[in-house]
């Protein structure tokens, strides 16, 4: 007989609940923010009221682990989908308070109208209304009295019906008995089982990932002070983006100061950096890699549970050492001198700005790097070049583009063995020969796709260069970046439609250079063989029309700048064809030059 992975059973909300606020149930979640509206809360109490299928909740076991003794000790059920339906019960039925979006705690009150049967989250205007109940948690707590609640209702709505009003509220109280159905996922299920489980049975085909399991096997174990960890990765992926909300956080969490490693993110109070803002599952994938030299996060899931790879038991003393060596693994990633430095570094990438960052997950493999070098003692500006080569030759060569987790184990199994500097030079000389500058790059660069990962890396190398806009006497493509410069159009976009050339030939990312607003709309449709000849009389004392430049050695300069072939200068304006491919082969060379020089 097969074994069953797993049980459907039905309880009762109240017996539900109670398993929850006693632990057996752990919701990985409960620190982070609340992220139903009062409307959705709204719903699905009117469903239960109704008597409404309102779906399954789903726990998967934590594994049983050998203690040093001998024994086994059991794991708890860990919600791994239902969090949000649970909360909003507790909230709505026993009056708990949530966390909100930006960390404050508040009540989501939900009110209701015996004699329309109708549920409203409460407003002031309900409050003046003497029909409606405010709260229906004071409804349900068994320690009211339904008799006297029912006559002070009549004494102030005397038109409504003493029995209706009764039996409606007798209702409401009993849908704490509604069932609900848990399906208990057994602990022998890996990640890929549960998640195919997962999607299967949530009716919104919602998928779940590798970073959601390890974030609720973290937030499950106590112990090792998973759910203090949890509350640090959530706490610092959340400053990141909204610093303003570190006085919400500390004032409704009064352990944040308490904890020492929740003390050391304090710095991002004060921190408007905006580059490089990780979610979990990139803290969790920095972490894990640079610390543990393994690539898919499945094996933390494992490990966190105390997985010995060799006899395939569980072990406490693997499950503790884990959780010591993530912690080691995040708090190198929450660094403010890991984090700050990591970011200069980027920055003097020439990565000016966010929209020029490609993939996250090269991103990650930078810092994984910044952080391997650092711990080997390599020197500031070795880890400099490196941090930097590492991200743009991922970003060329694409190697996060298909499996990015088998990428990361695969390199980091390499690393493991022959340093990150060997492994990353033998890289580069296999996949950056003279082929792939002079004949893949330029190719890659035959692309009508403005958020190409070439063109952010071209654009990367112009401001490293501290190059001007195109045309630009003093404005630099840095600033215009910054400040939404122009992408403008070499070739004009309606001359070229006029010539009957379609949108993927015209947005060609070789048809485009950075410019002032002023000089692009200047030139508007104007043809290449009108408007370039009069940019060279500009240079022989004619009248500045195309930006400012009024010199040819800087003419000269400004078309190097921006990979315009030098022969325009003289007038020799190219079938559009022609000056695409020519184009394309000098940004190339520039991206190459560039990346040298890193």
């Amino acid at each position: 007989m097969s074994q069953t992975l797993y049980a459907v059973n039905q309880y009762p909300i109240q017996i539900l609940l109670s398993w929850v606020q006693a632990g057996e149930i752990a919701i990985p979640e409960i620190q982070r923010p609340f992220v139903w509206d009062t409307k959705q809360v709204r719903k699905l109490i009117d469903s239960l009221y109704k008597g409404y299928p309102v779906g399954y909740i789903i726990a998967w076991k934590n594994h049983d682990i050998r203690l040093k003794n001998g024994e086994s000790s059991a794991g708890k059920k860990i919600l791994i989908d239902g969090q949000q339906r649970i909360t909003a019960l507790m909230a709505s039925i026993l009056g708990q308070k949530v966390v909100n979006a930006h960390y404050k705690k508040i009540r989501i009150q939900i009110a209701f109208h015996p004699m329309k049967e109708r549920f409203e989250t409460f407003t002031p205007a309900i409050e003046k209304d003497t029909t409606w109940f405010n709260d229906i948690s004071l409804l349900i707590d068994n320690s009211t009295n339904l008799f006297d609640i029912v006559n002070d209702y009549i004494a102030i709505n005397p038109d409504a019906d003493q029995a209706t009003i009764f039996n409606r509220l007798q209702k409401l109280r009993n849908i704490v008995n509604n069932q609900i159905g848990l399906i208990e996922l057994d602990s022998s299920l890996d990640i890929e089982e549960v998640t195919e489980i997962f999607i299967r049975i949530n009716k919104e085909g919602k998928t779940l990932s590798q970073a959601d399991f390890v974030m609720s096997k973290i937030s499950a174990n106590e112990e090792y002070r998973g759910h203090e960890l949890r509350k640090l990765i959530d706490y610092f992926c959340h400053l990141s983006v909204l610093p303003e909300d570190y006085e919400s956080i500390t004032s409704q969490d009064t352990d944040f100061k308490k904890i020492e490693e929740l003390k050391k993110i304090t710095w991002l109070k004060n921190e408007r950096e905006d580059l490089y803002d990780p979610d979990y599952t990139d803290v969790l994938r920095v972490a894990f890699v640079s610390q543990f030299g393994r690539g898919r996060l499945r094996d933390l899931v494992a490990l966190l549970s105390g997985r010995n790879f060799e006899t395939r038991k569980y072990e406490e003393s693997i499950a503790e050492n884990s959780f010591k060596m993530l912690w080691k693994g995040v708090m190198n990633v929450v660094s403010e001198t890991n984090f700050k430095r990591f970011m200069m570094i980027l920055r003097s990438a020439g990565l000016a700005s966010k929209t020029l960052v490609g993939s996250v997950n090269v991103v990650n493999y930078a810092y994984i790097a910044y952080i391997l070098l650092r711990e080997s003692g390599v020197k500031a500006d070795v880890i400099e070049s490196y941090v930097k080569k590492s991200y743009v030759f991922n970003i060329l060569t694409e190697r996060f583009a298909g499996n990015p987790e088998g990428t990361f184990d695969f390199d980091i199994k390499r690393i493991k063995e022959q340093g990150f500097i060997a492994y990353f030079d033998s890289l580069e000389k296999t996949m950056l020969g003279d082929t792939f500058w002079d004949v893949a790059l330029p190719l890659k660069m035959n692309t009508p796709v403005a958020s190409s990962p070439f063109y952010r890396i071209y654009q990367a190398a112009q401001c490293a260069s501290h190059d001007k806009g195109f045309l630009s006497k003093a404005i630099s493509i840095q600033d215009m970046i910054l400040h939404r410069g122009d992408i403008h159009h070499i070739y004009p976009k309606k001359f070229l439609q006029d010539k009957g050339y379609k949108r993927n030939k015209y947005n060609q990312i070789a048809n485009y250079a950075i410019t002032q607003s002023e000089i692009n709309i200047k030139i508007k449709d104007t043809d290449p063989k009108i408007y370039f000849p009069i940019v060279k009389k500009q240079c022989d004392g004619g009248e500045l029309i195309y930006g400012g430049i009024d010199d040819k050695n800087e003419l000269e300069e400004n078309y190097r700048m921006n990979c315009i072939p030098q022969y325009m200068i003289d007038g020799e304006i190219p079938e559009f064809e022609v000056f695409l491919a020519d184009r394309q082969k000098l940004m190339a060379l520039k991206i190459k030059d560039y990346y040298n020089s890193l």
